[in-house]
């Protein structure tokens, strides 16, 4: 069997599994519990006889930014498969990796799945990764940062113009106990305010209600992030972003960097298709180039597959920071935004930072 008709096949056999990424659903879940797909099929050969890195990966992303920088991938995946399964003509374009694609609303609807075996990669916020890491004795290693900081001190005046200029004030945000706490209590502190006495940080149980405060008067500074940001400013006329905390973290020059999310791998699936997960970082990062070159296209993209509404994607996408950094750019930025995490809440890491094996490439 040539290595077309073997991967037409590995096509074939994953017809009744694939998820409908359009709409973010899931697969059915089969009446008997079956292997990942890479590790029961037959090697590829490419057409030199060598053996081809292609491979079936299970992916879970979260409707946010996370997932903005996978629509081209998402789309092209869409496109491969529905060619390699059509019965009207042979496939002719180029094959690659197949990928199914599940999207979801929060992380905890991932990291289940990823534990379990029922994924093999997952979009996840950094400080998750290492967690994930720590729960699993090493079973989870992160594969590239996808997002840096989207996080935005947004107010409805003039008054914010610096770190400095939040001293005294009044600031509604949500994630007690999350990045976005850590990040405003760093940044605070190294700009000379103590964010226990200078401010007073009013925590609300979610992004939407501090659009609430703002809409309805009750406050005029924000926490939030993107695409929130967005969201807001189309609502409350004159609300601007006052300050990008990556720019803020950036200034530091302490070698990190802000960091929201990273995609995720379990080692067992890595170490058996090495090449494969290569090739996927190579189309993650094509896939990433495509957006922030293509606005109004990637918008649309992420508009179809009900990432976020199109029209808020076309204005958020510029502030979204949505990068691929992978090897020891990766480890480098995510290694140090990670220890300030942990000096400030060990528990935010999973008690201890991760080894250097976390770090694929790195």
């Amino acid at each position: 069997m040539n290595w077309k008709k073997k991967l037409l096949a590995l096509g074939l056999s994953l017809a009744l599994t694939l998820s409908l990424t359009a709409c973010g659903q899931k697969a059915a879940e089969p009446e008997q519990p079956e292997e990942p797909a890479q590790t029961e099929e037959p090697a590829v050969e490419a057409p030199d006889g060598t053996e081809a890195d292609i491979a079936h990966f299970r992916i879970a992303a979260l409707k946010g930014p996370t997932a903005m920088g996978l629509v081209k991938l998402m789309k092209d995946n869409d496109e491969m498969t529905g060619a390699l399964l059509s019965s009207a003509k042979p496939y002719e374009g180029e094959v690659g990796n197949l990928y199914t694609f599940t999207l979801a609303g929060s992380a905890d609807e991932v990291t289940p799945a990823l534990i379990k075996g029922d994924l093999d990669m997952a979009c996840v916020p950094a400080n998750l990764a290492a967690v994930l890491y720590g729960k699993t004795n090493g079973a989870v290693e992160v594969l590239a940062v996808n997002t840096l900081g989207v996080l935005y001190i947004v107010e409805n005046g003039g008054t914010v113009q610096s770190m400095a200029d939040l001293k005294g004030q009044t600031i509604v945000a949500a994630g007690k106990g999350s990045t976005p706490e850590y990040a405003l209590r760093y940044l605070l502190s190294e700009n000379g305010i103590d964010p226990d006495n200078d401010v007073t940080i009013d925590w609300k149980s979610e992004h939407s209600e501090c659009v609430a405060a703002l809409a309805s008067g009750q406050a005029t500074i924000a926490l939030l992030p993107q695409p929130f940001v967005t969201v807001a400013q189309n609502k409350i006329e004159g609300l601007r972003m006052a300050l990008d905390l990556t720019a803020e973290w950036d200034k530091l020059d302490n070698g990190s960097g802000l960091i929201t999310g990273v995609i995720v791998a379990r080692r067992d699936v890595v170490e058996a298709n090495p090449g494969a997960v290569d090739s996927f970082l190579q189309n993650y990062a094509a896939s990433v180039e495509w957006v922030n070159g293509n606005t109004a296209e990637a918008a649309a993209l992420v508009g179809e597959y009900g990432i976020v509404d199109a029209a808020v994607a076309e204005k958020a996408l510029p502030y979204c920071n949505i990068v691929c950094l992978t090897g020891g750019e990766m480890k480098d930025k995510l290694s140090g935004y990670l220890k300030v995490l942990s000096e400030a809440e060990p528990s935010s890491v999973g008690g201890t930072l991760p080894g250097d094996d976390f770090y694929y490439g790195g």
